[in-house]
């Protein structure tokens, strides 16, 4: 069936674009709604794809020696809570109180980007403390994506570079760690609750990780002054959907 090598196709764009700048679910998600799936049904199943594509991001990553797990540990627990409580809550909360909250929000980040353009080039001193920067970011952070979900990868990058001072390409293989952390633990809850269409998600899912593979490669060897324009571009790509999804 034609909707097969599409969905392949779709998870590999997003998963190639998750990988090296976040906002991969601009992609997948109205291609999984676009076929006719129940919201529910296309969120559960998106976290199974998008599981193949931040692990398969964080697996590169890891080879490379991008990441260590020792500093990671704390942020996995409360990374794992938070989108534990965010992914029940959206059960019986209404999240449509952040689409405007959130563009506006990205767009600020776009435009700090846009001008500080010496900004996550080199690691620099950071301004909290490891443990605690994910206690606190953990929750928040991993509550968002359970909850509401887009540009998560996009508020882990920047408050690595701004809190703790890492360069954009060392905050990107930290925060693919924390991504697959909140996609699984919300994948189990949708999974729980049936809302996965197994068939079309590992066809996705498998696109992810290819793309995601090719993704990572290009983050360690073009480094943080490719990563910048790419994450200002889906910064604002976001933004735009998110808008023009409200005012539709």
């Amino acid at each position: 069936m034609i909707k097969f090598p599409l969905l392949f196709l779709a998870g590999f764009a997003a998963g190639l674009i998750d990988a090296i700048a976040g906002g991969g679910g601009i992609v997948t998600i109205p291609v999984l709604l676009g076929m006719g799936m129940q919201p529910q049904t296309a969120l559960g199943t998106n976290k199974l794809q998008s599981t193949f594509g931040s692990g398969s991001a964080m697996l590169h990553f890891t080879i490379a020696g991008a990441i260590d797990f020792r500093e990671c540990v704390v942020g996995i627990v409360w990374t794992a809570s938070g989108a534990a409580v965010g992914t029940m809550a959206v059960q019986m909360l209404d999240p449509s109180f952040l689409r405007w909250a959130i563009p506006i929000l990205l767009i600020a980040i776009a435009l700090f980007m846009l001008f500080s353009p010496h900004l996550g080039i080199a690691d620099v001193r950071g301004r909290m403390r490891k443990n605690s920067f994910f206690v606190v970011f953990g929750l928040l952070i991993g509550f968002y994506d359970g909850f509401f979900g887009p540009a998560t990868g996009t508020f882990w990058a920047m408050s690595f570079v701004l809190l703790l001072g890492f360069s954009l390409t060392r905050a990107t293989a930290y925060t693919k760690v924390m991504n697959f952390t909140s996609n699984l633990v919300s994948l189990v809850f949708f999974l729980g609750g049936g809302f996965v269409s197994f068939t079309e998600g590992i066809v996705m899912g498998l696109g992810q990780f290819a793309g995601a593979q090719i993704g990572s490669r290009l983050v360690m060897s073009k480094g943080s002054r490719f990563i910048r324009p790419v994450f200002i571009a889906m910064v604002l790509a976001v933004s735009v959907k998110l808008l023009w999804q409200n005012f539709r």
